[in-house]
């Protein structure tokens, strides 16, 4: 292989670790690289929505078995996703690059405010309160997760005002190339109240089907290059398995800061690269 491509797999397994760890999805790290090394966003967003899906892929199991995935919430959240990435990728060519870009940054730069804004645990465990099996709570949208060997009940909130940043996501996914968790995370735990860590792995687990919409019409529009995308996909499953091992492991405030501080990495250098 060419330097070129072992490039691609290094940036594909370095931008998805990050993104597993703060479950934002690879692609809202990969993109951004992509651009600084010159390349145009229209070419940059097949390869933001191939490291999605392969990260998705990759971390799910490990997150699915410690109980932080919530089906019910993922899906419905997915739903208004999905079907604004699609019409947001039919969009994509349609938009001047740079206006895409700018919009990329400013949904980062607003997933970063909200979530850095908040100190504390808003999910405290609770020491009374005994669940041997964590995960959903079936056909509800709350639910628990362990963390050490405490219990943390949670039941999501405010849903319509969720699915409706999660809309922008999808929207935003579909023309920039990227999973949408840089809203979606931050939407899911401080507009709907869901842990953050539970939130982190449902939106990983969920940006697969986000990604799989917006790549139907990049693969339709013959956009895919499959050398470049193979190369990032390849990065991208390593880099996220291990990224997944790393998240569940961490405490919930601290999984929140990592996602803050990469989302402000991921503005500032998509904003700059725009004006």
């Amino acid at each position: 292989m060419t330097p070129a491509v072992w490039l691609l797999v290094l940036l594909g397994a370095l931008t998805s670790f990050g993104g597993a760890v703060g479950g934002i999805g690879g692609a809202t790290l990969l993109v951004p690289v992509l651009l600084l090394t010159g390349m145009d966003i229209i070419d940059a967003a097949p390869l933001g929505l191939l490291s999605v899906a392969a990260t998705s892929l990759a971390a799910a199991g490990r997150q699915l078995d410690a109980g932080l995935v919530h089906h019910r919430i993922g899906l419905t959240v997915e739903l208004a996703a999905s079907s604004f990435a699609i019409a947001g990728a039919l969009l994509s060519t349609s938009v001047p690059a740079p206006w895409l870009a700018r919009a990329l940054g400013l949904g980062a730069l607003t997933g970063a405010v909200v979530t850095l804004s908040r100190r504390g645990n808003r999910n405290p465990s609770n020491q009374t309160f005994r669940d041997d099996s964590p995960g959903e709570w079936p056909g509800t949208l709350g639910g628990t997760y362990h963390f050490g060997d405490a219990s943390v009940p949670y039941h999501a909130q405010h849903v319509p005002l969720g699915l409706a940043v999660a809309a922008v996501a999808g929207a935003i996914s579909g023309m920039a190339g990227v999973g949408g968790g840089f809203l979606k995370t931050p939407a899911m735990s401080e507009v709907m109240h869901v842990p953050v860590k539970v939130a982190a792995a449902t939106s990983t687990f969920t940006m697969g089907i986000t990604a799989a919409a917006g790549l139907l019409v990049f693969a339709g529009q013959g956009r895919i290059d499959a050398t470049s995308g193979a190369a990032v996909v390849l990065g991208a499953m390593g880099g996220a398995t291990i990224g997944s091992r790393v998240q569940t492991g961490l405490p919930a405030t601290r999984a929140r800061t990592v996602t803050g501080v990469l989302l402000i990495l991921v503005a500032a250098v998509v904003i700059g690269r725009s004006l």
